[in-house]
């Protein structure tokens, strides 16, 4: 049977990579959970990297002893552990370090109340569509989870990409120029949101299909179903498939990549509180004269 929110007592951090200078903040965040009963673990890498590696845990053991995730940085760090830790089916929650914050939205000065709301059970978890995607090729199959978008471009700023995308079988449409997009609706506000795509409700079942740099005008995004699948190939030698800009492949001329959306949420975990239309005034200034 699952734990309530407010009978967790065990959290597992990952601290955003090359940040040395997190030590002091994460051993005074540190105290703070266990001063709300919350014991702490953290992962080998981050352990070693702010010079406490004997702390350090194999992360599928921290996955598997705690009883939710927390990234300590940007929504980059927070990204990647909803990534990681997707099979073990945990809540993530996002202590913000970095700039931005859209996914990590609880700052180093609210963790004291966030602790407060968390123990009084005056917090939710919110279930966020993942996209699982498939390279099938000659002698070639890579599986992979993406939770922001997996964008198909080109290897080199001097060749043009040809993305023959199809639906069901059902060729859609050949886009060409830069590259193309195919985003969750959590990943609206991330890159394609800066190629014009649209922002859509993070808590939507939907894929939003977005050209980069398209040659033609009449190329515009396009919002499907989730429960459609989405197959690429292309007649290029190589183009490049980029999952939520952390991990890439090869997309050979013989290659098929295959998207739908994942069986599983991921979950992260928010503050009652906590309103994306708020959220989306602060990060993009609407409203404002």
């Amino acid at each position: 049977m699952e734990k309530s929110i407010k009978e967790y007592s065990c959290a597992g951090f990952t601290l955003k990579p090359d940040a040395p200078e997190l030590k002091e903040t994460f051993l005074d965040i540190k105290a703070k959970f266990e001063k709300y009963g919350i014991s702490v673990y953290i992962g080998k890498k981050s352990a070693k990297m702010i010079g406490l590696a004997e702390e350090g845990i194999d992360f599928a053991t921290m996955c598997k002893k705690c009883d939710f995730l927390v990234s300590l940085g940007g929504d980059g760090t927070l990204l990647s552990l909803v990534r990681r830790g997707y099979k073990y089916g945990k809540p993530v929650a996002g202590i913000n370090a970095g700039n931005l914050g859209f996914l990590a939205d609880v700052r180093i000065s609210e963790v004291e109340s966030f602790l407060k709301q968390l123990k009084r059970g005056e917090c939710r978890i919110d279930e966020r569509m993942m996209i699982s995607g498939k390279i099938e090729g000659i002698n070639k199959e890579i599986q992979f989870f993406g939770f922001n978008d997996v964008v198909v471009t080109r290897p080199t700023v001097s060749k043009m990409a040809t993305i023959e995308t199809y639906v069901e079988d059902d060729m859609i449409n050949r886009y060409r120029g830069d590259g193309l997009i195919i985003s969750t609706p959590t990943g609206s506000t991330a890159y394609n949101l800066a190629a014009d795509g649209p922002v859509m409700y993070p808590l939507t079942k939907a894929f939003i299909l977005t050209p980069i740099c398209p040659h033609s005008l009449t190329q515009r995004p396009l919002v499907m179903p989730a429960d459609f699948t989405i197959k690429i190939k292309t007649p290029n030698k190589k183009l490049l498939v980029v999952i939520d800009g952390q991990d890439s492949y090869e997309l050979d001329r013989e290659d098929i990549l295959e998207i739908r959306g994942a069986c599983k949420s991921a979950k992260l975990l928010h503050r009652k509180e906590r309103n994306y239309f708020r959220v989306l005034r602060d990060k993009l200034s609407w409203g404002e004269d």
